[in-house]
């Protein structure tokens, strides 16, 4: 029996694409950094300075070389991504005309919210579509407009149940692509602790054949997630759902593939089989990074655990009214599995923290987005080509021939699990905390670990 080597690797490290081949010849492997939700400028709450080209110039730099196009189901943005790309054959996948330097593909996405009465209560749940033609998505955009205003915002409200959403989609075509967004956020998913459900059947009932995955959200990670048996059949997918180009959003957290061909079938089938060969692993933020990771209530700066969210009976010590349930106390509630429980044959996943809030924290300038930050994180991208090459790869004695070595440290000790995160609860993102602890342990921490991450290069 041949031992195929790995033994040529090319590596392009301004477009983070891992290319491997054997000795032998085998076909190339492209390695894909995808972030397939985010949204447009169409959007509440988002720059108007949100374009393609921004989001490629950026996405570039942050080491993605896929990424969601967003809210394709507002007319004007659906415009906008037509003018502004060229198709790359028949893949599905677009890149923006007319700039070679920008070697970022696009894929057709869009995020939607369905309000609907169920159980004699309202809920409110936000989906991913995914789409492979401008087409279909003019279709999705035709049946879609009948529930809702598309123009109102890049996020559209639907008044129809999360079934009827999904058969809408799948009627315009077998090959789109429906899961449920940040499904443990507390407002507005599938999960969710005031409008949610407490199982993926419950929400889209007889439609549930067509949903193949779905997004843990920042304030969740796989092993919170395969803690749930019912939720094994699902892949689990990270995406930034990001408002901003700014690269302490986009891609802080992003799906790693490695495939044959970057085309939307390809990135589409990897998911659905939860391939690891293929869909290799998933970069999340630490869960307590995540806005709601804890239950709280942020005007009464009250942060609790779920054990002492519990014994409150999840009234808030200050001011007696009720506390925003945290994801890990949801999870808590549903689990049917250990903390330490860990499947077989899933894709794997990596923690790690955006590099302009590592540095900041270092330098406790209180933004990422401060001059100081911004010099250090150029002098860095300069030398290492992209976010993610730092962050993953780079040794700390070359990063510290380019800063300061605490800064390479830190940078270490994310990518290592050797840092601590104050919760994040109520809306209040989680901190960072780069000291050791006195008792030389952590803050909080599930027993599931991150891979190595030389079990994926």
């Amino acid at each position: 029996m041949k031992v195929f080597k790995r033994s040529v690797i090319y590596y392009e490290q301004r477009t983070l694409i891992w290319q491997l081949r054997t000795d032998w010849g085998m076909p190339l492997k492209i390695r894909v950094f995808a972030d397939l939700h985010i949204h447009g400028r169409y959007s509440r709450a988002t720059s108007q300075q949100m374009s393609l080209r921004e989001i490629a110039r950026y996405a570039k730099i942050k080491g993605l070389n896929l990424v969601g196009t967003g809210d394709f189901t507002h007319p004007k943005w659906l415009e906008e991504i037509r003018e502004s790309v060229m198709a790359e054959q028949d893949s599905g996948v677009y890149k923006v005309a007319g700039s070679p330097e920008l070697p970022v593909h696009f894929m057709l996405t869009t995020e939607v919210c369905t309000i609907f009465d169920a159980a004699n209560e309202a809920k409110k749940v936000h989906h991913v579509i995914l789409t492979p033609s401008f087409d279909v998505a003019v279709q999705i955009n035709e049946a879609l407009g009948k529930y809702g205003d598309l123009t109102a915002d890049g996020r559209p409200m639907l008044n129809m149940t999360a079934a009827h959403l999904v058969e809408e989609v799948m009627q315009t075509s077998k090959d789109n692509i429906v899961f449920p967004a940040h499904a443990w956020t507390p407002w507005f998913s599938v999960f969710g602790a005031f409008s949610g459900f407490d199982s993926i059947e419950e929400c889209y009932g007889d439609m549930t054949k067509h949903i193949h995955a779905l997004e843990t959200g920042l304030s969740s990670d796989p092993p919170m997630n395969w803690r749930l048996s019912k939720l094994d059949r699902f892949a689990l997918v990270s995406n930034s759902d990001s408002h901003s180009f700014w690269p302490w959003r986009i891609g802080r957290e992003a799906n790693v593939f490695e495939l044959e061909e970057v085309s939307y079938s390809a990135v589409v089938d990897a998911i659905c089989s939860k391939d690891p060969a293929r869909f290799l692993f998933t970069v999340e933020t630490d869960p307590a990074y995540g806005k709601y990771h804890w239950t709280g209530h942020r005007n009464c700066n009250v942060s609790l655990s779920p054990q002492e969210a519990q014994k409150l009976g999840n009234v808030c010590p200050v001011c007696r009214r009720k506390l925003t349930k945290g994801v890990e106390q949801r999870v808590e509630e549903l689990a049917d599995r250990p903390a330490s429980f860990k499947p077989s044959n899933a894709p794997g996943f990596t923690r790690l923290l955006p590099l302009s809030e590592i540095i900041a924290t270092v330098l406790d300038s209180g933004s990422p987005s401060t001059q100081a930050v911004w010099k250090i994180y150029n002098a860095l991208i300069g030398r290492f080509g992209d976010e993610y090459t730092v962050l993953i790869s780079a040794s700390k004695e070359a990063v510290s021939e380019i800063v300061d070595v605490q800064i390479a440290e830190a940078i270490v000790k994310v990518r290592t699990g050797s840092v601590s995160v104050v919760p994040g609860y109520d809306g209040v993102y989680g901190k960072l905390v780069l000291e050791a602890l006195a008792s030389g342990g952590k803050l909080r921490r599930g027993s599931v670990q991150q891979k190595n991450l030389a079990d994926f290069w």
